[in-house]
């Protein structure tokens, strides 16, 4: 596994993290002041994005959400959604999070991969179908099953922390498909179902076992940092924010 603790070479903020403080071109600027090479910005800040500072993008957030009640919002959707592999291949994304959906014959085609990213259980009824590490692989080996590089998964482990078949279906996954690795921890107690994530180490999250058990699969990009916190890392300093980051990279992932 590697060593966190002596740099973070392999630290990645989600810009989530620091979207109240900050917009994306400060974000940009701050993130290379620290010397963070890597951020995954969402498509709504990406209206004037990243000016040339040699950033790279781990990913790019998000896709999905197709369901409509509507044909014509099904083509809209569809429609956004095609526009967003667009996007992240032209950013020369590591891969586009897709929060389940349906364009995978259109990413394909443009050379895109695609990381469904599972959600939490508690998000089963209105925001995703696929919900724990095992279905996404299943999902995977489905519509691709010659592991072309189409398709694969996003690790987000606020998420998938809690699963009983973790470290097996992150094996099962392999170097192949696991494209993107999110870390937060989970507080104890939380007031938020989505916007209380905590800063790794604050939680009961065993973030290095798990990045062990990902890194032994072959994974060996960056480690994505993405927080969403109304109650507190939101309400601070972008600085203290990012700083907090690199320092908890080091030490509790």
């Amino acid at each position: 596994m590697r060593d966190f603790s002596i740099d973070h070479r392999w630290l990645s903020i989600n810009t989530a993290t620091v979207r109240a403080q900050w917009p994306l071109d400060r974000i940009v600027t701050e993130c290379a002041q620290r010397g963070i090479r890597a951020i995954s910005p969402w498509r709504d800040q990406v209206a004037a994005l990243l000016r040339d500072t040699g950033m790279e993008l781990s990913g790019y957030c998000r896709g999905g959400m197709f369901p409509a009640s509507t044909d014509a919002g099904l083509l809209a959707a569809l429609d956004d959604n095609r526009r967003a592999v667009d996007e992240a291949k032209t950013l020369n994304a590591a891969c586009l999070v897709l929060v389940v959906g349906a364009t995978l014959e259109y990413a394909r085609g443009v050379g895109m991969p695609l990381a469904i990213e599972p959600l939490h259980s508690m998000y089963a009824a209105d925001r995703a179908c696929i919900n724990t590490l095992e279905q996404a692989p299943d999902l995977c080996d489905a519509l691709d099953p010659s592991r072309a590089g189409a398709l694969g998964v996003a690790v987000d482990l606020y998420h998938v922390w809690w699963g009983p078949k973790l470290q097996a279906q992150i094996e099962r996954a392999g170097r192949e498909r696991l494209l993107a690795f999110h870390v937060c921890d989970w507080l104890v107690p939380t007031r938020d179902l989505l916007n209380d994530r905590g800063m790794m180490g604050d939680g009961v999250i065993d973030i290095p076992r798990i990045r062990g058990w990902v890194e032994a699969a072959g994974f060996a990009g960056y480690s994505e940092v993405e927080i969403f916190s109304a109650e507190d890392w939101w309400r601070r300093s972008g600085g203290e924010v990012l700083d907090a980051c690199i320092a908890r990279h080091r030490s509790a992932v």
